[in-house]
């Protein structure tokens, strides 16, 4: 990475390939959950997630790139931590779900940063539009974070 268009590409490939990652994962999750509101959560930040390959594919077309993926170990990281938890903590319960959401948060955050990094510096360079884009996954996975963290509170408490 030598110029600002290498970071922000390489960025978005390692994006573009946690967003797959995710969309393979939260079914999987949403089907272990024993909490409906965590179960509803997950499905529908599913259908969040693609909206948000659609915007990451957006932004590659308007820096004339084409749509890449690059292994993103971080996330390949988070989801083995959600396998284990599968795992490692029988059945349907209300401490796996407060795992499985504790995760998921994980996640979220993680995406949350980089949205955040990549939006900055295409609005330094000058493509505010794709921020723009950017920055609306941005309040997604945070309306996620937020009911995640009710669904750990409540998890606890009921268990």
């Amino acid at each position: 990475m030598k110029t600002g268009e290498d970071l922000v590409l390489h960025f978005l490939k390692d994006m573009y390939y946690a967003e797959k990652a995710v969309l393979k994962l939260f079914p999987e999750v949403a089907a272990a959950a024993k909490s409906d509101a965590l179960r509803i959560a997950l499905e529908n930040h599913t259908e969040d997630t693609k909206t948000q390959l659609t915007r990451l594919e957006g932004v590659f077309r308007s820096l004339g790139r084409p749509v890449e993926a690059m292994t993103c170990e971080a996330i390949v990281g988070m989801i083995q931590e959600t396998d284990d938890v599968l795992k490692d903590s029988g059945g349907p319960s209300a401490i796996r779900d407060a795992a499985l959401a504790a995760c998921v948060k994980a996640i979220e955050h993680y995406e949350i940063a980089r949205y955040g990094s990549i939006a900055g510096w295409l609005e330094v360079m000058g493509h505010v539009d794709a921020a723009k884009s950017l920055r609306q996954s941005i309040q997604e996975d945070s309306g996620l974070d937020a009911l995640l963290s009710d669904t750990i509170a409540n998890s606890l408490t009921g268990a």
